[in-house]
């Protein structure tokens, strides 16, 4: 996608603070954070919405969560923290490329 923002990160074009990588996923700091520990876990590849998630997409979307709860205990907040994917404008995308925040530190459950 030319316009998408996840995908100019993917590819290099923009820069984030990642903190994993793979063939598969990247993971990389929240530039906004809502949380002392706010990052985002992506796939790889242009899924632009949870809705679009496709019955082959399985492995994928399973290892967004692992790698999300992987990272979230390296960064301190253990088993406590907030797993949130947002689908479609109205309940607050930005951006069209499938997401998943994870939000934890100082015992908080954090509006997005």
């Amino acid at each position: 996608m030319n316009d998408c923002i996840f995908c100019k990160i993917i590819a290099g074009e923009i820069p984030a603070k990642k903190l994993y990588e793979d063939d598969d996923v990247l993971a990389f700091w929240d530039i906004s954070p809502k949380a002392p520990v706010h990052f985002l876990v992506i796939p790889k590849k242009h899924i632009p919405r949870p809705v679009d998630v496709k019955e082959d997409d399985d492995p994928l979307t399973g290892k967004l969560f692992r790698i999300g709860a992987q990272l979230a205990g390296e960064k301190g907040v253990g088993d406590d923290y907030r797993v949130i994917f947002n689908n479609g404008e109205k309940s607050g995308q930005e951006v069209f490329h499938l997401h998943m925040h994870i939000l934890g530190g100082k015992g908080k459950p954090w509006a997005m």
